[in-house]
């Protein structure tokens, strides 16, 4: 980094950013810190610098920036999971299952509650399988599967230690 960007760098006003984004410590998973040192290095600003903006270590920036982003993603699959709950499409997937099977039975279901999905057969094929990682090899569903229709027409894909029984 050149001279001028290390003074740019000084110039970032971390209150202004967490209050221009709306950071409340209080509603939020993160600490003030936490949030501070994101809010930096989305900034691509080093962590060196970081460390002497808020007067700590380099090791302690980056110690604080990985526990943030496992905050982040953990508040990610916990908003994941609150709406595979509400979803009012939930469709159970077994393993052993055609992947080309998934879209029918998504949309039977749909079609049972009356919600429309954003997707067309490949696109929702598609969704499943990169949703579900290694859950689908090829065309088949290899672990149990529950895919959720919101009522916005969003399909949520997530991993299940068990699929429910049909009704």
């Amino acid at each position: 980094m050149d001279q001028v960007d290390e003074d740019e760098d000084a110039d970032v006003d971390v209150d202004a950013i967490l209050s221009e984004t709306g950071f409340d410590a209080e509603e939020s998973v993160l600490t003030r810190r936490q949030a501070e040192v994101l809010a930096l290095r989305e900034r691509d600003i080093r962590q060196s610098k970081i460390a002497s903006m808020l007067g700590t270590s380099r090791a302690n920036v980056s110690s604080v920036e990985s526990s943030a982003r496992r905050n982040v993603e953990k508040a990610r699959e916990t908003v994941a999971f609150a709406e595979a709950l509400a979803a009012p499409v939930q469709v159970s997937v077994e393993a052993g299952t055609d992947l080309y099977d998934v879209p029918k039975l998504v949309y039977d279901a749909c079609d049972e509650a009356g919600v429309k999905a954003n997707r067309t057969a490949p696109e929702l094929m598609k969704a499943v399988s990169d949703a579900a990682g290694d859950a689908v090899q090829g065309r088949e569903v290899r672990k149990s599967l529950l895919v959720g229709v919101t009522t916005d027409g969003r399909v949520e894909v997530r991993h299940s230690s068990v699929a429910a029984a049909d009704d």
